[in-house]
């Protein structure tokens, strides 16, 4: 089947609209990620989902800006409002999704913390969820 006739699993976008997008597979679940640069990027920690890179479809793409932001990855924010959007790294073959650019509807959980040893110091974590001092353990972008 074509990529453009499988399902929609989830939509979102950017703040101003600019940038959107369409997931056409599956998502893995939610994963708070604690590291610094996330931390700068957005703000706080980034709670992030992911779908194979062929599963992705970006519209207003050119109002996209993609930053180096480490020798292994790539961050991407519009450059209009600003909004985080997606990360990506270079030897990965998925594209993790900013969870509060989804649409409603994406029907996904929190499912573990990763880079935990660099959490900023101002809060804790509370729930009970697994959690990992740097990355996930067997938490994996499904393939169908």
């Amino acid at each position: 089947m074509p990529e453009s006739e499988k399902r929609i699993r989830a939509t979102g976008g950017c703040l101003c609209g600019a940038v959107r997008y369409v997931v056409r597979g599956p998502l893995r679940d939610v994963i708070a990620c604690h590291c610094s640069q996330c931390r700068r990027m957005g703000g706080h920690y980034v709670a992030a989902t992911a779908t194979l890179r062929g599963n992705l479809e970006i519209s207003g793409a050119d109002a996209l800006t993609w930053y180096r932001a480490s020798r292994e990855a790539n961050r991407a924010f519009c450059a209009t409002c600003g909004s985080t959007l997606f990360w990506q790294s270079d030897s990965a073959n998925f594209t993790s999704i900013y969870s509060g650019s989804l649409d409603k509807g994406a029907d996904l959980r929190l499912a573990a913390h990763i880079f935990v040893a660099d959490k900023g110091d101002y809060y804790e974590i509370v729930d009970d969820l697994p959690q990992f001092e740097r990355h996930s353990q067997g938490i994996y972008v499904p393939e169908r």
